[in-house]
């Protein structure tokens, strides 16, 4: 069985304050986009899970501990498989980029395993466990007004972008543990607008708390947003996540694949590709 793991962008992030448990409250809109890692799943035999990797980005990935072996362990734990399985994945989505690739892997996989899906008492222990970007990997257009309170857009948008990887790896928890000052709640309820250039213009007025923090301490991520603002018919730039990745959106996919040209030109040993929202 083959599955599509898709990438999450964050197109706005506040961050409210930290948490009991260590996790921060955030408030963000999350769009998945058209880029996604390659899940094979069959069933075995064996008395264990065989969970192997493959791709380009599969060397920062430990094969002993991670999202996938974990979330394996946790739905056998609390008894919701019995089976093993053997997965392979291919890694298209760069890892440490901000785009909740590893916590994707884990919502496709019970996704697929679980076809009644998780119920709310395991979604708040695999959300600890597994990463904070649980819930809204499992929705693909979203306003998360809280950690725990994630809403869908009442009005589907559709969005084309580039994202730029500068290859550099940043850890979420690092990114998470350097924020000092907390933001207030938006009054705006992202998910009630329904027309698009409504949208755009608030979140035009929006930014990532996190962004400066990363631009600050990679030098690399500034000039890179600078870059994909500069370029024609670049609506916004924003890095997505904890980062690295950069994103700009665009006004028709014409222009992202110009920019795209351009992005390939200026910066040849980055990741970077045309995407839109699914």
């Amino acid at each position: 069985m083959k599955i599509k793991s898709y990438c999450k962008i964050n197109l706005s992030l506040r961050v409210l304050r930290k948490l009991n448990n260590n996790l921060h409250d955030i408030e963000s809109n999350n769009v998945m986009v058209n880029v996604f890692d390659e899940i094979k799943l069959v069933k075995t035999n064996k008395t264990k899970d065989l969970v192997s990797f493959k791709g380009k980005f599969k060397e920062f990935i430990n094969p002993k501990k991670n999202t996938v072996v974990e979330t394996l362990y946790l739905l056998r734990k609390f008894k919701l498989i019995k089976n093993f399985y053997k997965i392979e994945i291919k890694k298209n989505i760069p890892v440490f980029s901000g785009l909740g690739g590893g916590t994707g892997n884990s919502v496709s996989i019970i996704k697929h395993l679980l076809k009644k899906g998780l119920k709310k008492e395991f979604i708040n222990f695999f959300e600890n466990r597994i990463g904070s970007d649980f819930r809204i990997l499992s929705i693909n257009q979203s306003f998360q007004k809280r950690l725990k309170k994630v809403y869908p857009y009442k009005k589907k948008f559709k969005f084309w972008f580039i994202l730029i990887f500068p290859n550099i790896k940043c850890s979420t928890k690092k990114i998470y543990s350097l924020v000092k000052k907390y933001n207030k709640p938006s009054r705006i309820s992202f998910h009630t607008i329904k027309t698009k250039k409504k949208f755009i213009n608030y979140l035009i007025e929006e930014k990532n708390d996190l962004q400066k923090i990363s631009s600050k301490k990679y030098f690399g991520i500034k000039t890179l947003l600078d870059f994909i603002s500069n370029q024609k018919g670049c609506v916004l730039s924003r890095m997505t996540g904890s980062g690295s990745a950069c994103f700009g959106l665009f006004k028709t996919h014409k222009l992202a694949k110009l920019a795209l040209k351009q992005a390939n030109k200026s910066y040849p040993k980055h990741w970077c590709v045309v995407t839109k929202t699914i």
